[in-house]
């Protein structure tokens, strides 16, 4: 049995979800603007809100994976977002808010504080990946400390649209010059944006 180990931060806390946050799955992810660049379509019912509760954060929990957390607000501690990494070796850091929070700096705050657990935890690394029409996402990615490595194209299911993906990787090994090459390989069509080396 893993323990939910809450993360606090000066406005949040980071916690895992529960049967109980089945209304708040369902805003967060019924919200049409917060789920425009991802690849899953919106959750129409509450139906649809315990399939996204069940298969991405229950069934995960028993499986002993705890890096999947609800965004809070201290003063309320309901789920108003999500941060989580994947379950395989990209570590694949995802997260969303709902729209109304959106631009406060409440993402990067959960970030940060997300990243330092990892770190704690013993996590080597961690992937982000945003479409390049959501720079929004990219700069995120930036502020809690990680940078642009490589751009590719893939064909996102079950929307079924091409999207060229900017992939960001923050390492917490030590091993600065390390890039998980994965994404690039797996793609025909990959590239660098040399304006973003650096940034």
């Amino acid at each position: 049995m893993i323990s939910d180990k809450r993360i606090m931060t000066d406005r949040l806390c980071l916690r895992h979800f529960t049967e109980d946050d089945l209304s708040a799955i369902y805003m967060i992810y019924g919200d049409e603007k917060a789920n425009t660049f991802l690849p899953w379509h919106t959750a129409r019912s509450m139906d649809d809100a315990r399939r996204f509760l069940e298969e991405r954060y229950l069934s995960r929990y028993r499986k002993g994976w705890e890096y999947a957390y609800a965004i809070c607000l201290r003063s309320d501690d309901v789920p108003v977002g999500y941060i989580k990494i994947g379950m395989d070796d990209s570590y694949d850091l995802g997260y969303a808010i709902r729209h109304e929070f959106w631009h406060l700096g409440l993402t990067s705050e959960a970030g940060r504080a997300f990243i330092a657990r990892l770190r704690d935890d013993g996590i080597p690394y961690v992937t982000a990946t945003h479409d390049r029409d959501n720079p929004h996402s990219g700069g995120v990615m930036r502020n809690i400390g990680m940078s642009y490595r490589y751009s590719y194209q893939e064909l996102w299911q079950p929307k079924g649209i091409t999207v060229i993906f900017r992939m960001y990787q923050l390492n917490l090994d030590g091993r600065d010059d390390w890039t998980y090459m994965r994404y690039w390989d797996g793609s025909e069509v990959h590239f660098v944006e040399e304006e973003l080396l650096g940034i």
